[in-house]
């Protein structure tokens, strides 16, 4: 779901750009703006209530932190919040660099979360947890685009000699 939430807005995103919005005119800004819409939306599960059975919840998300993490509840509300603040970041050209540098870090991060909750089984939402197979190319995919957005566009203009 999330995959397709990051691309169905990134599409929008650079169509927006293909009809004069000079803010989505490249892909890169356009990716950049869907994974902050994806990152919003991931988000917002670290601070729903465990009663909230519509969609994943707190509950649901500290079940994924292994063993060894510490303070699994704190951890889950710590990276509700960097997602919401590199969500921010992406947004903003004059962060959008810092911000896809910490967020692939943070993807880094969080990907022992995925690999225990696929090999555990874990259920996520109420569903069969998704397959290792499914689970790390996502992760890569996310790190991509974060670092892909970090990369400062380069001016075509040629600088007078």
């Amino acid at each position: 779901m999330t995959v397709i939430v990051l691309l169905v807005a990134a599409l929008v995103f650079r169509l927006l750009g293909v009809l004069g919005v000079d803010r989505f005119a490249t892909w890169r800004v356009s990716a950049a703006h869907g994974l902050a819409v994806m990152l919003v939306m991931t988000a917002s599960a670290h601070f729903v209530p465990a009663g909230v059975t519509v969609m994943p919840n707190h509950a649901d998300l500290v079940a994924m932190v292994p063993p060894f993490v510490p303070f699994p509840t704190l951890m889950v509300y710590l990276t509700g919040v960097l997602e919401l603040a590199g969500a921010v970041g992406l947004v903003l050209p004059e962060t959008r660099r810092a911000a896809g540098i910490c967020l692939a870090l943070l993807f880094v991060v969080l990907l022992p979360a995925n690999v225990y909750a696929a090999v555990a089984d874990v259920p996520f939402a109420g569903e069969a947890a998704s397959p290792l197979w499914q689970r790390v190319p996502e992760q890569v995919l996310y790190i991509g685009i974060a670092l892909w957005a970090a990369i400062p566009v380069r001016s075509l203009a040629r600088s007078p000699r």
